[in-house]
């Protein structure tokens, strides 16, 4: 397994991999070719024997980073991808000065709260009727990154 920056060249099979995981509401080829050089924009995707199995994306805005997404092709959830592309994006939120890394993610997976839990989010609050037309609510996570945050008067 390796993690490397996405270019456009992996644009097919990003494309793919979305439709997999978001069915209708999946960004298109367009869409995806544009995230990927937006301003403030940094994607990575992850490699199992050389194929690209899963994908993430921060944005920052010059003082917190936000996770855009963390997506694993279906065969190969559950296997620690998501995690190894979580970490990749809090290093370069480090990396570039983020004061903590924030997000939102479906009330309903589990799996993903469990993630970001595990890596030290908290819970913020509940972000209602977000994500439509299902009416799902979504969690708003951080992760402060800054000494005061964390509790920490020696970093």
């Amino acid at each position: 397994m390796s993690v490397r920056p996405l270019t456009a060249a992996d644009l097919p099979v990003l494309e793919t991999l979305e439709r997999e995981l978001f069915g209708a509401g999946a960004w298109s080829a367009a869409m995806l070719a544009e995230e990927l050089v937006g301003p403030g924009r940094w994607y990575v995707g992850v490699e199992v024997d050389g194929i690209l199995a899963g994908y993430a994306g921060l944005w920052f805005d010059g003082d917190d980073a936000q996770v855009m997404t963390i997506g694993t092709a279906t065969a190969h959830q559950g296997r620690g991808l998501g995690g190894v592309m979580l970490a990749a994006l809090v290093a370069r939120a480090r990396e570039i000065g983020a004061a903590s890394v924030l997000l939102e993610v479906r009330v309903d997976n589990e799996p993903a709260l469990r993630l970001y839990e595990r890596a030290g989010f908290t819970r913020l609050g509940l972000r209602r009727g977000y994500y439509q037309p299902e009416n799902k609510d979504a969690w708003t996570m951080q992760l402060g990154l800054t000494s005061a945050q964390n509790g920490d008067a020696h970093e």
